[in-house]
């Protein structure tokens, strides 16, 4: 089933760059991004609320706040560089570079999380690594 949620996710993101590029035209990109945020934002409370899961709030350790926290911070100078970069670059060159992430994430996943490194993933990410250097030079 996660590989359901992974494919949506890539289609959503596609989308994102898409509508985004579209979207900043003739708009400073930090408030382009500040009202993307406030859109998430509403709708990941929703969804927190409509499910239930606000009860669970409680339960939520030191260690998670920490991290959650600094995964937001992350995620809020991801997309304010991303927006700029889309504001400034064509798209097709943008995102590339932005999902060049993926390998970025995987090296991390390795190093920090321990993951087995495998000649399949290794691979994989010299791939998206070549891939990326063929869309954008």
């Amino acid at each position: 089933m996660w590989i359901v949620f992974a494919l949506l996710s890539a289609v959503f993101a596609a989308a994102t760059a898409i509508l985004a590029k579209i979207g900043i035209q003739d708009m400073n990109s930090n408030l382009a991004t500040a009202i993307r945020t406030v859109v998430v934002l509403i709708m990941a409370w929703g969804i927190v609320f409509v499910t239930g899961s606000q009860c669970q709030i409680p339960n939520i350790t030191a260690k998670s706040w920490i991290f959650l926290i600094l995964s937001g911070i992350a995620t809020g100078l991801s997309w304010l560089f991303y927006f700029k970069a889309l504001q400034l670059g064509d798209a097709s060159k943008v995102v590339p570079i932005d999902k060049f992430s993926v390998v970025i994430s995987m090296v991390l996943a390795f190093i920090i999380l321990k993951e087995a490194v495998t000649a399949k993933t290794v691979i994989g990410g010299i791939l998206i690594t070549l891939g990326t250097l063929v869309m954008v030079l």
